[in-house]
């Protein structure tokens, strides 16, 4: 009798601990959800050289890295909404004082989207470059 109520006690503490576990999962993608949509800003809000990378974007260049900008951005950090591979391109944003291409970086979308990473694709602002 002490052993069946034993081995009752043990399955309902790892059971509790499943639910725990997987309670916490949940609850971790719904704030990180909610936390990483990105805000959305004026390009005349941002630092002086995003206004000057997106125009040379809409001018098609000459870009200060032409082996990287324009190249597809993958999205693997997953913090943009998920797209068919191909469907983002990044472009670099000139960091003042960085001995290279520095953090800074406009993500365009085919779809005409345009966001802007301060810190190398931890987070993202959406980008409306009418204001």
């Amino acid at each position: 009798m002490k052993q069946a109520t034993s081995r009752r006690r043990i399955t309902a503490a790892l059971v509790g601990l499943i639910v725990l576990v997987l309670g916490g999962w949940l609850v971790r993608d719904v704030i990180e959800t909610r936390v990483s949509a990105p805000q959305t800003q004026a390009l005349s809000t941002l630092p002086p050289e995003t206004a000057t990378t997106y125009r040379l974007i809409q001018a098609g260049g000459p870009f200060p890295y032409p082996g990287s900008d324009g190249t597809v951005f993958e999205n693997r950090e997953k913090r943009l909404p998920q797209k068919p591979s191909g469907y983002y391109h990044e472009y670099t944003v000139p960091t003042p004082g960085s001995a290279d291409r520095g953090p800074r970086r406009l993500i365009t979308g085919d779809g005409r989207e345009l966001y802007y990473t301060g810190d190398h694709y931890q987070s993202f602002v959406v980008v409306d470059p009418a204001k």
